[in-house]
């Protein structure tokens, strides 16, 4: 039964590049064959419950723009949940895309125990069992909220206070239940207050030694309730925290090695997450790949010309060819997705700007992969950088890197051929026109 939100708004239907319908995929082609493979299987969209459903359309300086009526002041927080659920899968349905994402605290109101609280986020998982069962609408991943509440505003796994990190170990065991009931297919975690402000009262190494353990106990509970899904971490630099512990993937690589988790941990990457930290997301999606620990992406883009996470719609057509040229090289999600990781301008009142801005972006994205599929068949660019690192294949130097050689034996050999290597031009330019070619 239709709320009425989205008025008399059908299912989105492709139409083709020549479309003027603003409210018809042109690129977006779900049963389009790409490598082999259907483009809705490459993509895997998912439309994310907190900005889409949570979000006000507040900034610092005014309050709430968007005047949802499951956010009216004085409903019952259990019936205005009840309908913000109704509301997100007749969008997920219009939309046609496979998955949606949230925050426990973003599907049902925080009660004033943990025990009324996870009371409010199972009814709600009711609810989404029987939506899901209904219109085969799947769950990419869940994940719990430690750092909206007062209690995590010195971190929720990383807190000086053990009480906290007890009682945000029994949230995400709740939130990873739910996830586990609703065949989930990741679960994330985002550290939002893992890190400090200041070092004046702040024991790092401590708080690192806390955060391992807390991670090595989800991967544990994990495989003890036997969740067939992947553990995911997200990282980002700061904001809230002036420096947060997940800073980004070498980071967390790093830090997943000094615990013993890089085989059980895997990456969410977020493009504006990838700015902040003074990256483009192609390097932060390269650097997984290098890893082997690339597993979901969160889709967005951050505003050039600020210095905080923006979260708008990802439209940039050249950038996203360059982040799923990396994504095909790493052979494509395998539990993981692309998440809309996105809300509105907050002068973006309408509902129809919803399903506009989630349209276009998955026009976008299409025209992106399509991109990146034809450079990869191309394979010039591929070839290039093959060629550049072709003498590492030789058995004199391969036999270096397998931990044989020494110092004093490439010495013997410098000194015997009488060496002297001369640079090789690495041709970006051309590099950069042969990507344009393309998008």
């Amino acid at each position: 039964m239709s709320t009425g939100f989205f008025g008399d708004l059908q299912p989105i239907q492709y139409a083709g590049p020549g479309s003027k319908d603003p409210l018809s995929y042109r690129h977006y082609n779900k049963d389009e064959v790409v490598l082999g493979k259907r483009m809705e299987d490459h993509l895997r969209f998912a439309v994310c419950y907190w900005h889409n459903f949570c979000w006000p359309g507040g900034d610092p300086f005014g309050g709430e723009t968007f005047l949802r009526p499951w956010m009216a002041a004085g409903g019952d927080p259990m019936d205005q949940a009840r309908l913000k659920a109704d509301v997100a899968f007749e969008m997920f349905q219009i939309l046609d895309m496979p998955f949606f994402t949230f925050h426990d605290r973003d599907i049902a109101p925080e009660g004033g125990t943990l025990a009324e609280s996870n009371a409010n986020v199972n009814a709600i998982a009711d609810v989404f069992e029987n939506k899901m069962s209904d219109t085969g609408i799947r769950l990419l991943w869940g994940t719990a909220n430690m750092f909206s509440n007062r209690r995590f505003m010195s971190g929720a796994a990383t807190n000086p206070d053990p009480d906290v990190f007890a009682y945000a170990a029994a949230q995400v065991k709740n939130a990873m239940d739910v996830t586990h009931r609703l065949n989930g297919s990741n679960y994330v975690l985002w550290g939002g207050r893992e890190g400090y402000e200041t070092l004046l009262n702040t024991n790092a190494g401590q708080e690192l030694d806390q955060l391992g353990r807390f991670l090595n106990m989800v991967v544990e509970y994990k495989h003890k309730i036997g969740f067939t899904g992947t553990i995911l971490i997200e990282p980002k630099p700061q904001e809230p925290s002036k420096h947060q512990y997940d800073y980004d993937v070498g980071t967390v690589f790093g830090f997943l090695k000094a615990y013993g988790l890089e085989n059980e941990v895997k990456m969410n990457i977020e493009q504006g997450h990838a700015i902040l930290a003074g990256h483009s997301f192609e390097h932060e999606l390269h650097m997984a790949r290098s890893f082997g620990i690339l597993g979901s992406v969160d889709m967005n883009r951050n505003d050039y010309q600020c210095g905080w996470d923006t979260d708008h719609f990802g439209m940039n057509v050249p950038e996203l060819a360059l982040a799923y040229y990396e994504i095909l090289m790493a052979g494509g999600f395998k539990t993981g997705g692309t998440n809309f990781d996105a809300k509105l301008r907050r002068q973006s009142l309408d509902p129809v700007d919803l399903i506009q801005a989630h349209v276009g972006s998955a026009d976008a994205i299409a025209r992106g992969l399509k991109a990146a599929a034809a450079i990869l068949e191309d394979g010039r660019l591929k070839g290039f950088v093959d060629d550049r690192y072709a003498g590492w294949q030789k058995p004199e130097y391969a036999e270096i890197l397998n931990g044989g050689s020494s110092l004093e034996a490439l010495a013997d050999r410098v000194h015997a051929a009488d060496l002297e290597p001369q640079p090789k031009s690495g041709r970006q330019e051309y590099l950069e026109s042969l990507v344009n070619l393309f998008v």
